[in-house]
């Protein structure tokens, strides 16, 4: 110290002492404890006569609410007599809070020294009026010991949270608290009494506001364990007393529908929850049919077709009454067709969990392959509908996580030398190879990529990097001619397996002319460029690991088969077979008896029995896209 010029004052020194007094707590080797004079002035002031001295009172008892548990709990009654334009009327209950907080103090446990080198374990729960949490460890001697209680009131706008996102908050708010313990390499464990959020990193259909979380979780390397409520004590003391009245609340408050900052895009993260099955949920078109009765709106228009009286159209408003006729009951399912000729899309209501699962089914998911919102919003126009979609789904896509990490930003690319227009499907193919990939299990390091230039469809086939014109022959052969037959041209740049005189041969054999880029154009054959660039994009969004992107390879060609073309309007599964294919999400919401005779789009085929390859109008009208 001496020769650091630090000194000491020596009244101000402890030796030898069993604990020291430190930022208003003692500190010993068995933990830390409150202040013994601080819990004495909180345990003697008198009882608040005004607003002013329950502030004073609260702003001293807030300082030890780390050593309370369900703090947030025990002072709600008070908290209430604070808010803006409420008088000042003491009752009983709020001096039982306040004894309840004083004895509290009075009995405050010795919390326990954080330890780094030993796990940390979360303990959390929600109630309908408060959340808490508590960061715990192990000693020495292996008994549980609590570092530090957490707890707080939920906001007015919280109190309309689902239970599940209730809970999710709760974890969040220990997460928040506790993060300069728990953010690390190491795995901790987080204890809940709500089963499900075991799976919620992996739930398929989340709500916008649990993906916005999602991404805050994949800050943190822990693992979800379930306790049922009579062995979660610790936590579910924390957000709720058993006599606590829920009456005294404040009453429900409406959130927009319109609220920006729950428009986030689910994140496909995953992390280290346990893979245990999560409790049966409802087929999509049950949680369809049971949230019309939560939309007034729909639920208006529903009983009008039901009844189509005057008194019930008469309960309609003005808009709603000249656009009725779009509006029709397909069982229990509400739909919605834009004129005559459309096809009938499913109405989905006002529900946020609704509409990102969909969503999420239509972009996230591996058959949706992270395209553009213009490619999501047509796919999911098809066979849905909701108002304002196409800025919903504009908002979903612009914050897509892994949209934002794997797709690289736009760049101007040199003008390509265009070829001839083709005619009809298949009459010209575009053929190329997309190496440079990561090795696969079966050492694959590339993709065999033919494109039709005339529907705009493709077929892929994981090559190796030493593939021989033979196997690219067998492997055109097997995807393009037992499908499509011979094109009258092939389009490819110039490279050694083309020019073998095997493929020379082949083709002259089969009357088919190859017609070979030049030499300082490598990109002449510029719709099979612009499909490996996409392609590369939507392997990256889909693979798990740098060896896995060849099992997505099924996948991603269903994705790019199945999204609109800007160029015809149309999708090349569409123009090749005159309906759209079925996907899961429109599959979920037939039912069984109806699946025959059913109104709703998707896999049907066209509206319009004139020919997909002759039309120039998509089967989606653009008055169907709303304004943004």
């Amino acid at each position: 110290m001496r020769e650091n010029k630090l000194y000491a004052n020596l009244k101000k020194c402890l030796f030898c002492a069993p604990e020291i007094p430190v930022l208003g707590c003692y500190v010993s080797k068995s933990g830390v404890r409150a202040d013994p004079e601080k819990i004495s002035s909180i345990c003697s002031w008198p009882t608040p006569k005004n607003q002013t001295e329950l502030r004073q009172w609260l702003g001293l008892a807030n300082y030890l609410h780390k050593y309370t548990k369900d703090y947030a709990g025990l002072i709600q009654p008070m908290s209430s007599l604070l808010k803006k334009d409420v008088a000042w009327n003491w009752r009983p209950e709020h001096q039982d809070a306040f004894d309840a907080v004083k004895k509290s103090l009075a009995s405050a446990p010795v919390l326990m020294l954080p330890d780094t080198s030993r796990p940390f374990h979360v303990v959390c729960d929600a109630s309908d009026f408060a959340i808490g949490c508590a960061l715990m460890q192990f000693d020495a001697e292996g008994r549980e010991r609590v570092v530090s209680y957490q707890s707080r009131q939920i906001q007015p706008e919280e109190k309309n949270y689902p239970v599940h996102d209730k809970e999710l908050l709760a974890m969040r708010y220990a997460l928040i608290k506790f993060r300069v313990y728990l953010l690390g390499e190491q795995t901790f464990a987080v204890y809940t009494d709500h089963a499900s959020l075991r799976t919620a990193m992996k739930s398929p259909h989340l709500s916008q506001r649990m993906a916005r979380w999602l991404s805050f979780f994949a800050e943190y390397n822990f693992v979800v364990h379930y306790k049922p409520g009579k062995n979660n004590i610790l936590a579910d003391a924390l957000s709720r007393r058993p006599d606590y009245d829920l009456r005294r609340l404040t009453r429900h408050q409406d959130i927009p529908d319109d609220d920006d900052d729950d428009d986030d895009c689910a994140t496909c993260v995953t992390l280290g929850i346990n893979a245990t099955v999560s409790s049966p949920v409802l087929p999509l078109r049950h949680q369809i049919a049971d949230a019309y009765e939560e939309d007034a709106f729909y639920a208006a228009i529903i009983r009008y077709l039901r009844n189509p009286k005057a008194d019930t159209l008469a309960k309609l408003t003005r808009p709603t009454r000249d656009a009725i006729t779009r509006y029709d009951l397909d069982g229990d399912l509400l739909t919605y067709a834009i004129d005559t000729f459309d096809t009938p899309r499913v109405v989905i209501p006002a529900d946020d969990d609704l509409r990102a699962r969909l969503v999420h089914e239509y972009h996230d998911a591996p058959a949706g392959g992270h395209l553009a919102r213009e490619k999501t919003f047509a796919a999911l126009s098809r066979d849905f509908f909701w108002p304002r979609m196409y800025k919903w789904i504009r908002k979903w896509v612009r914050s897509c996580e892994i949209c934002k990490r794997v797709k690289p930003a736009a760049s101007k690319q040199s003008p390509l030398r265009p070829q001839p227009i083709a005619t009809s499907a298949w009459r010209s193919v575009g053929m190329d190879f997309n190496f440079g990939l990561p090795r696969d299990a079966e050492g694959r390091t590339g993709v065999l990529v033919f494109v039709d230039r005339f529907s705009k469809m493709v077929h892929l086939a994981p090559v190796a990097a030493e593939v021989t014109a033979d196997e690219s022959a067998e492997l055109f052969l097997d995807l393009v001619f037992r499908h499509h037959g011979l094109p009258e041209s092939i389009v490819s740049d110039r490279d050694p397996r083309f020019t073998s005189a095997f493929w020379t041969r082949l083709f002259a054999l089969l009357g088919t002319r190859l017609l070979m880029s030049t030499a300082a154009h490598p990109e002449t054959d510029g719709q099979t460029e612009r499909v490996n660039r996409v392609l590369e994009d939507v392997l990256r969004s889909y693979a798990t690991s740098f060896a896995s992107w060849s099992s997505f390879l099924p996948m991603a060609e269903f994705a790019l088969n199945n999204s609109t073309h800007a160029s015809t309007g149309l999708t090349p599964f569409f123009v090749n077979n005159a309906r759209h294919p079925r996907v899961p999400a429109l599959l979920a919401v037939r039912s069984s008896n109806a699946a025959a005779v059913s109104t709703l789009g998707g896999g049907g085929l066209a509206p319009t029995s004139k020919s997909a390859q002759d039309s120039s109008e998509p089967p989606l009208p653009q008055s169907a896209k709303p304004s943004t």
